[in-house]
This record gives structure tokens, sequence and C-alpha cells, in this order.
């Protein structure tokens, strides 16, 4: 299975900042792919994710959104 997970996020998000922090702290230990996708960049995902970012997402599924969910994205990496 494929282990790159994708972040959205908009630059000056305070919960995106948090989240990313979060993320590399846990690639050191656990590594993974991660795609970085602007959504203000692309007037659809405005629709889709604007008010839940940051998201993570595996594919078309959300692992989690606002806040970093360590189980969800362990479940995922464990799959993976």
């Amino acid at each position: 299975m494929n282990r790159t997970l994708t972040f959205y996020y908009r630059d000056g998000c305070h919960l995106c900042e948090d989240m990313w922090q979060h993320l590399q702290s846990i690639r050191d230990t656990r590594p993974f792919d991660l795609q970085l996708i602007d959504v203000d960049a692309d007037p659809q995902l405005q629709v889709r994710y604007g008010k839940l970012i940051p998201v993570l997402a595996a594919g078309d599924d959300v692992i989690c959104n606002y806040y970093l969910d360590p189980v969800g994205l362990e479940r995922f990496l464990d799959r993976a």
C-alpha cells in the first residue's frame, strides 16, 4: 500500500502550522511521504476543504482535520 499522505493547508493558518509540526515529529520515527497542497490555489479545493483545513488525507479518505489524530494516522501507517 502507498504510504503517501496529502496535507491540505492554507498560508497563515495556525492550525495548519500546528498539524505540520506534529506530522514532522512523527515522520522522524514513522516515515511516510507527504504531499502539500494549498487549498487556496484551487477553487474546487476551497469549496471541498476550505472550512475544514488543515486536512490530512490518504487518497480520498480523510484521516483528520483541524487537529492531528495520532491514532488515525497510526492506523493508516500500520495498514500501509
